[in-house]
């Protein structure tokens, strides 16, 4: 049974947010070994604030190397694989980027080479070097017909820099796009991993003791055999101190099964692992492989117990 495509929205924020989001970094003075910083150089393009929050916080190399190692697991977009597909792309991005993108900076840091690392190549260009408007010397419109988006640069000097027009919103949800892309769902959109984004919840139930996650059946696809619907689930877990070292990962792998009828008298699918844990606050740092039409998807929670 093929599940229903639902899109879900978050409210409407003006340009100015989307290039703060690009372009924001960590304010305070964090000592880093050379490793560290050259990774945290280019990667912090991709990194989530909670991320960001762990990463700062982690005491030594050691334990930032087994970050970064993480990092990239987690967006592998196929992890049977030897090659992560999404790390080599996001490379191959960044040196088209500084090769296309020359702007006086390196091409990575500019607005469109941002852009086209976190979406990649537009399927449209519309480009008009010269504009009627005293304060516009040009304009590059670029569309992406598969994220309903369409985003402006404007060059307002004539040198040739062009930054995303902030006095135009973007068609589309640039922002929600971005932090899709940030998490592995936008990379490697041809691929059978990351091209659909299955949403969840997770919390910590104190009392049980455990870990409860909940996702949308309508978000799912099954496989049908002799009136049941199946679908096996690996979830992959990393928990992390809200400003410290991992604690904790662990894998496990569920299988559902149910009567067709009973599936569709259902809105969520519930999964429970017992957990101990001690009070705090906490990154719940959730991956979660659906077969068997495959999907990877991964959500960060905070979790706080008193």
């Amino acid at each position: 049974m093929q599940a229903k495509t639902v899109k879900y929205l978050i409210p409407a924020m003006i340009i100015i947010a989307v290039v703060s989001l690009m372009s924001c970094g960590f304010s305070g003075k964090v000592s880093l070994d050379p490793e560290s910083q050259d990774f945290y150089e280019t990667a912090r393009l991709i990194m989530t604030k909670q991320e960001k929050d762990i990463f700062h916080h982690l005491p030594d190399k050691k334990s930032r190397e087994e970050f970064i190692e993480d990092f990239w697991a987690k967006r592998d977009l196929d992890p049977e694989t030897e090659e992560n597909e999404f790390r080599e792309e996001f490379f191959r991005r960044i040196e088209y980027a500084n090769l296309r993108f020359i702007e006086g900076i390196p091409g990575w840091k500019t607005d469109r080479g941002r852009i086209y690392i976190y979406l990649g190549p537009p399927d449209k260009i519309d480009q008009r070097p010269f504009m009627n408007y005293p304060s516009v010397k040009g304009l590059i419109w670029w569309g992406y017909y598969k994220y309903r988006l369409g985003i402006e640069f404007i060059d307002e000097t004539g040198d040739g820099r062009y930054t995303i027009n902030r006095h135009m919103s973007p068609l589309g949800n640039l922002l929600q796009v971005i932090e899709k892309a940030k998490f592995g769902q936008v990379f490697g959109a041809e691929s059978e991993f990351g091209n659909k984004f299955v949403d969840f919840d997770v919390r910590f139930h104190k009392e049980m003791k455990e870990i409860v996650v909940s996702i949308p059946v309508e978000l799912l696809s099954f496989k049908e055999e002799e009136g049941s619907l199946k679908a096996d689930f690996e979830f992959e877990f990393f928990i992390y101190k809200k400003k410290g070292v991992r604690i904790d990962r662990f894998t496990q792998i569920k299988s559902f099964e149910k009567p067709e009828d009973e599936v569709l008298e259902l809105k969520e699918i519930i999964f429970t692992f017992p957990y101990d844990l001690k009070p705090g606050r906490y990154y719940f740092d959730v991956v979660i492989i659906v077969k068997p039409h495959i999907n990877k998807t991964r959500k960060i929670f905070e979790i706080k117990l008193t």
